[in-house]
Formats: C-alpha cells, structure tokens, sequence
C-alpha cells in the first residue's frame, strides 16, 4: 500500500511535489500482561488499526505514525518497525541476503549502528552471535557505516523457524524515560508501566490522584500530565531522528498538528516518609512544568489525610518481598494502609501493585479479581483494585 504526502521546503514555500511513502508493520513493545492497556491507549490515540498480541501491539502506517507514536504513547516500552524479511537456512544464506538488502534506505553511512541477533531452535541458524556478526559486516561493507554496541539506532534481527525478520528501533533510549524525570530513588516505578496501571485502573484524567508511597513522584506526575494533556515525549530525543527517512521539516508538521497543553482544575498528590523522595518528587514536578498542580509533603501512612473535594484514585507501589527481607513489617505495613483507608477515603477507590497476594489481602480491602502477572524490573507483579470505597 502506497500513500502521499506532502513536503514543504526550509525555506517555508510550500511545494506540490510529492514523497512516496510506503506502509509497514509497527510493533509497539509493552511488559507482558498489559498488551491490552496498550491496545486501549493506541485506540484513543487515533491508531485505529491497532491489535494486540504477545508482548505487544501492532499496527499498519508510515513514518509519520511512527513518530507520533514515540511522542504520543504513554504505555510502549519502544516502537520498532518492520523493513523486511526473507528466509535463510544457513549462515552463508543469510550473509549473501544481507549484503543485497537496501540498508541505505533505513540507514545513513554518516551514523554508527548496533546489531542485535535472538534465534529459536526450529531454525537450522540458532547461533544468535553469527547472526548478528553476519549482519554486521553486510551493514558495514555496503553502507560503510561504523558498528558500534554503544550506537543511538539498533537493527533487530529475529530468526523464527528460518525466517529472518528485521526491524529499526526508532525510540533509542526507552520511551520510560522522558526527560525530565532526573532525580529517582531505589526501585523506582517506570513511567510507561505508571501509565498503563493507571489506564487498567480506569483513570482518565478526570479525577484526582493520590499515591501515599510517591517516591520519585512517578505516579503522581504521570496522572498530572494525562490530565492536563501533556505529549510525553516533548523533551526528549529519538533513534528515528538518526535515519535516513528522517525528514525534520515533515517531524516539525506532525508536532505542530498534536493538541497543546490545557489547564485543570485537579490536583495530585503524593505523600512519604522519606524526606528526601519528597525532594526528588518536587523537583521532578517542576522540571516537568506540574508544581501548580502536584502537591507532595513528608508523611507516615499513619498521618496520611484524605484531600478535601471529590474522591479520585488512590495508586500505590509498596515494597514487598524482594524489597524488604522482614515479612512482618510488611504485613504490618499492609495492614495499617488498608486501616488508613478504609477509615478515612471513602468514595475513593485504590489500585494496589504488588507480588505478593497475601499482603494485598492484609490490607482487607474490598479487592475485585486480581490482574494477570506483569513483569516489573524481573519481578512478577499484579494489580488489585477496589470499587469506591463505602
């Protein structure tokens, strides 16, 4: 499939010729277990073709999806897209392939390029390192761009039952880090998971938000610019921006036509023991441009009170087991949480990340069914929500 669109010239004429560009498969990686939060977020972010799968969503368009869809997406992890595939069963196959393979369409020989290589044993090539030495080397001789494991943009070559798909990181950096997120405590909650979680639990931007274990202030200023509208990637820089399909004057159009920033009313709050996750969170918020309308203060979840104004969203991450060795602190920490809000949020509801089952039920709140497992920095995490409180 092949559509058109138009260009216009640095120095501001516009011009009827036209570029040529053609559509391709778009994977939009995500933790397993949140494949259809993601599918949710792309739908509403205008990608209609969007389906989820293992791992992921895919979708249909250019490159100009591709980048609204690095600047847009709350939830991926990365965008990768597809630029082509053939067969190969042997080593020598695959390298007579790759050097006939059009890099210079993707690729500029002016930026370094890293390779990486996964194989499964139903292909007769199941050695990842050869592959990847292979691509190497056709990247290298026909292009003359230098191989470097520390270079911006990736190729990803996949060989599944002897078919050798490839496909360009376009995001570089992942897409959790957005630029202004600079001071983090241990064990932090990764942007992209904070927003699918707040998706799974319903949040629209709608509500207030309140997490009693803030942390950094991931949660918090996640929910502050969902409400306010806010582009999570405006201040950060892509792998995409590096390629040859790269065009800046197109990029800046498709920037300008995204919807700007609005102003709410709500405001979000954060509270934790730790003097100095407060400091981070403060100074995160107001990098982030959010100090009007996120509110953090040292608190023990004893001292924790219920804002005044309409309920919302109470979302925590507290430690768990490989985050704190006593499992009775933890019960007890559990338990005094749920004490906390049952007394004093009612209406609110309260979304739980946890490992442990146990210790969400210690808190005795009134817990719907509990999510799938979703990976979480190697741990195996799950949601567990309430309805409004009574």
């Amino acid at each position: 499939m092949v559509f058109w669109v138009s260009r216009r010239l640095r120095n501001g004429v516009k011009k009827t010729a036209m570029k040529k560009t053609q559509t391709f498969e778009i994977f939009l990686v995500v933790p397993p277990g949140l494949e259809q939060s993601l599918w949710k977020e792309a739908r509403a972010k205008d990608f209609p073709s969007a389906r989820y799968t293992t791992g992921g969503v895919t979708l249909k368009g250019g490159w100009e999806d591709v980048w609204r869809a690095n600047l847009v997406l709350r939830g991926a992890t990365r965008v990768l897209v597809r630029i082509g595939e053939f067969r190969a069963f042997h080593l020598a196959q695959l390298d007579k392939r790759c050097h006939k393979f059009e890099w210079n369409k993707f690729l500029r020989p002016d930026v370094p390029v890293r390779v990486e290589a996964v194989t499964n044993k139903k292909s007769k090539i199941y050695h990842a390192g050869a592959a990847k030495e292979r691509v190497e080397r056709s990247i290298s001789n026909t292009l003359g761009a230098e191989i470097s494991d520390e270079a911006e943009v990736t190729v990803k070559l996949r060989i599944e039952s002897n078919l050798c798909v490839f496909s360009l990181d376009t995001s570089g950096e992942a897409l959790h880090k957005r630029g202004h997120k600079a001071a983090v405590g241990k064990a932090p909650m990764r942007e992209t998971l904070a927003a699918l979680f707040l998706g799974a639990c319903g949040y629209d931007g709608q509500e207030p938000v309140l997490d009693p274990m803030c942390g950094s202030g991931t949660f918090v200023l996640e929910a502050a610019e969902i409400a306010t509208g806010m582009i999570p990637g405006r201040a950060r820089k892509f792998a995409f921006e590096k390629l040859a399909t790269f065009d800046s004057d197109d990029f800046a159009m498709v920037r300008a036509s995204l919807p700007g920033p609005q102003e709410t009313s709500l405001s979000f709050f954060g509270s934790d023991r730790n003097a100095g996750a407060i400091d981070n969170a403060t100074a995160n918020a107001e990098r982030a441009g959010l100090s009007s309308n996120c509110h953090f203060r040292q608190a023990a979840i004893s001292n924790l009170l219920c804002p005044e104004g309409d309920s919302g969203l109470v979302i925590i991450n507290p430690p768990y087991g490989a985050r704190i060795s006593n499992k009775k602190q933890l019960f007890a920490l559990y338990a005094s949480l749920g004490a906390v809000l049952r007394e004093r949020f009612s209406g609110w509801r309260v979304g739980l990340v946890t490992t442990d089952g146990q210790l969400a039920r210690a808190t005795k709140l009134p817990l719907l069914p509990e999510s799938g497992p979703i990976d979480h920095g190697g741990l195996r995490v799950k949601l567990y929500q309430t309805d409004a409180l009574p």
